[in-house]
């Protein structure tokens, strides 16, 4: 069983590389946001929540977050492992998962913060169907068009500048003192997240010494 946890500014990459690595090894991906997203969507109570803090450009509060791992994890349908993305979000929560899971190793994706602008700017998200597009690397065929669904492509609206200088601040504050506290305890492997995808897999397939990566 392997259990990881990666960590990586907005733009880095945590949920491309989580699948992939999911996929190969059969390891269940527990992403934070993708569970705020359903909420959101599924117009639940902690939905409202989230979408309050998201529209505010602010993290979705530390102890909202914990639950909602925690109520995750408890299911154990992670026969073979996970990889989990978005926690912990504090020291706190990080001493307490290292009490309560056995984890493999951290996997760091280092982004210069110049570059995470420059990545979230440019995403664009469908307003009809919801697919996401980054007009760096993923552009659609018609300008401003879903190539699925033909909707309008708009951006989220916490990807402006403002909003975005105040995420990585407490980005930076909040993980920050987290990967220093897995580093003493020599769990953090730091990979370098400007390469793209599939080097950047490869790298951490060699550096956390796991089965060869077959580009698909």
């Amino acid at each position: 069983m392997r259990k990881y946890v990666i960590i990586g500014a907005q733009g880095s990459g945590k949920g491309t590389q989580s699948l992939l690595l999911a996929r190969d090894l059969d390891l269940v991906h527990i992403s934070v946001g993708d569970i705020f997203r359903w909420h959101v969507q599924s117009h639940t109570k902690l939905g409202a929540q989230v979408r309050r803090a998201v529209s505010a450009g602010e993290l979705v509060n530390d102890d909202l977050v914990a639950g909602v791992v925690r109520d995750r994890l408890d299911q154990h349908d992670w026969n073979y492992g996970f990889i989990i993305d978005g926690f912990p979000r504090n020291p706190r929560q990080a001493e307490f998962f290292l009490e309560s899971y056995d984890i493999d190793g951290v996997i760091h994706l280092d982004l210069p913060d110049a570059e995470v602008r420059r990545r979230v700017l440019a995403r664009r998200l469908c307003s009809r169907c919801g697919l996401d597009y980054n007009l760096i690397a993923h552009r659609p065929a018609d300008e401003g068009r879903c190539d699925v669904c033909g909707g309008e492509l708009v951006s989220r609206p916490d990807d402006t500048e403002e909003a975005l200088a105040e995420r990585l601040r407490v980005y930076h504050e909040k993980t920050d003192p987290i990967i220093e506290l897995f580093r003493r305890k020599e769990y953090v492997f730091t990979i370098d997240a400007r390469p793209d995808k599939h080097t950047i897999q490869q790298t951490i397939r060699e550096r956390l010494n796991l089965p060869a990566y077959e580009r698909s």
